[in-house]
C-alpha cells in the first residue's frame, strides 16, 4: 500500500513540479562541472536532481557523523552561490502546491528538500526503508555502540 501511494505521489509530483526542479538541478550541476574546483558541487547537484525528480519513498541522510572542514566550507560556499536561490525556488514552488488540498503533500515534500538544497555536501539520498537500518537511526544497543 505504501509503495503504491509513493508511486502515485511521485507521478503527480513529476507532472506538477518535479521535472522542472530536477532540470534546474541538472543545469546547476552542468555549470558546476565546468570548473575542476566546483565538480563536487556538480555531483551533489546531480544527486539532488534525482531526488527532486522522484522524492517519495526516499530520504536524505548524513554520510559523515560530523562535518569535515572542507565539507563545511564547501557548504558555506554553495549556500552563498546557489543554495539560497534554490531554496527560494523551492518555497515559491511550494506555495501554489499548498493552495490546493491535493497538492499539500507535494508542498510538504518541496519544503523538505530545502535543507539538502542549502547544504548538499556530506549528504546521501537513500530509500526510506534503508534509512531506518542505518546506525544513526538505530538505538545505541543495536548500532554496536556501548
Amino acid at each position: 500500500m505504501n509503495s503504491t501511494l509513493n508511486l502515485i505521489l511521485n507521478i503527480i509530483w513529476l507532472v506538477f513540479g518535479g521535472l522542472w526542479l530536477a532540470l534546474g538541478y541538472l543545469l546547476a550541476g552542468l555549470l558546476c562541472c565546468l570548473l575542476i574546483v566546483t565538480i563536487p558541487f556538480g555531483i551533489a547537484s546531480f544527486r539532488i536532481a534525482g531526488y527532486a525528480l522522484w522524492p517519495f519513498g526516499r530520504t536524505v541522510v548524513d554520510t559523515q557523523p560530523g562535518l569535515g572542514v572542507f565539507t563545511g566550507l564547501g557548504n558555506i560556499i554553495w549556500f552563498i552561490v546557489a543554495g539560497l536561490w534554490i531554496a527560494i525556488g523551492h518555497v515559491l514552488t511550494a506555495i501554489p502546491m499548498f493552495i490546493s488540498i491535493v497538492g499539500i503533500p507535494l508542498g510538504i515534500a518541496n519544503l523538505r528538500m530545502i535543507p539538502v538544497s542549502l547544504m548538499p555536501l556530506g549528504k546521501k539520498i537513500v530509500d526510506s526503508g534503508q534509512a531506518r537500518s542505518l546506525p544513526q537511526y538505530l538505538p545505541a544497543s543495536q548500532a554496536g555502540y556501548r
